[in-house]
């Protein structure tokens, strides 16, 4: 087999049955006795929620005895996107979209492009679905190419920005998985830490079976608050909406994604963009310092993370442990193994300690 070609394999094993922890996430490193560490694990933007959000969605508490009504929220977020409110489904996190989209479609032959975030396929699995991988190459720049997606694929799954790999696939090769009688559901969770959000699939009609979930939790720091959203061709909203409970998502929750789509808080994240996007290339010209120990940064990065391949990488992540850093293992991953970890992207301050830290663990006797 030509080694610069994805490969595609079969798994037919359900989660936690061998192969990598498809439930394992990166908050793991900083729970209980982590939660001290600086966090490097967990792909939350740390400087958040701003103060002003805090204050809207605590402005919403006094709604509490009333069920939530969504209605507003929804027409918000389809505006945003330039969309009909029939495109668009609120759920509690993007996570929630792959378990409705698991259980709700009828499908024969779904296929989960990896490394990426594993939620989806133990979604699928859990759902009973046997799924199928494609696993791309490092020596691939872990890029995609469409021709390698089986053509019977029924439902394709595919990160961009890829988390863990932070490769952003160009929208000409997503589009190019589209065709008649398949879902093509595409994880934006990242998108809007991309300066101007290239490669953008969210709010276009004109592709056949696209889904595009979208998460408000990464660049607004609300994982506990759990809100996101799913853009689809209506009847895939209407199936998906009929396998959510009432009320899926909270009052405080749907404030927030009502606050989130203001033109004055996407005029904040676009800044934010750009500020993430230069404290990645500090953390990966830092990183290029320890080239000589093995280190490796997948490249080039385009989301708030980076991958990074070194030797004894379980050993250097525990003495990084004992500096006070946590970072996220890689071979929970589908395609990755024990020598990669992924770093989220911090300010100038952290990453100067961070790295001075990674010296020091790169460097430490066996």
């Amino acid at each position: 087999m030509d080694t610069h070609t994805p490969m595609h394999t079969e798994a037919g094993d359900r989660a936690g049955s061998g192969g990598p922890d498809l439930r394992h996430h990166g908050d793991a490193e900083v729970l209980d006795d982590g939660s001290a560490l600086v966090d490097l694990a967990v792909n939350v933007r740390a400087d958040t929620p701003p103060a002003w959000l805090r204050e809207h969605v605590a402005a919403s508490l006094g709604s509490l005895a009333a069920y939530p009504d969504g209605r507003a929220a929804r027409a918000a977020v389809a505006a945003r996107h330039g969309l009909p409110v029939e495109r668009v489904l609120l759920t509690a996190g993007a996570a929630e979209g792959f378990v409705l989209l698991a259980r709700a479609l009828k499908v024969r032959r779904p296929v989960v492009v990896h490394p990426q975030f594993t939620e989806p396929e133990a979604a699928l699995r859990d759902a009973g679905h046997t799924v199928g991988r494609v696993l791309l190459r490092e020596a691939d720049g872990f890029r995609l190419d469409p021709a390698a997606v089986p053509e019977d694929a029924d439902l394709v799954v595919v990160g961009n920005p890829t988390n863990p790999t932070s490769v952003l696939h160009p929208a000409a090769s997503l589009t190019e998985l589209a065709r008649p009688g398949r879902t093509l559901v595409v994880d934006e969770a990242f998108m809007d830490a991309v300066p101007g959000e290239r490669e953008a699939l969210a709010g276009l009609t004109d592709v056949p079976g696209l889904v595009v979930l979208r998460s408000l939790t990464k660049t607004w720091g609300l994982a506990g608050l759990r809100i996101g959203y799913v853009l689809a061709a209506p009847e895939t909203i209407t199936e998906l909406e009929r396998a959510q409970p009432l009320w899926p998502v909270s009052t405080p929750a749907l404030a927030a994604a009502e606050a989130c789509v203001t033109p004055r808080a996407l005029a904040e994240a676009a800044h934010a963009a750009h500020r993430i996007a230069a404290d990645r290339d500090r953390l990966v010209a830092g990183l290029g310092e320890f080239a000589g120990a093995g280190v490796r940064v997948a490249e080039p990065a385009e989301g708030p993370f980076v991958l990074v391949r070194l030797p004894d990488a379980a050993a250097v992540r525990h003495r990084l442990r004992g500096l006070g850093y946590a970072v996220r293992r890689g071979d929970t991953f589908p395609g990755l193994g024990e020598e990669w970890l992924r770093l989220a992207v911090r300010d100038r301050a952290t990453t100067d300690g961070f790295l001075r830290a990674l010296g020091r663990a790169v460097t430490a006797p066996a």
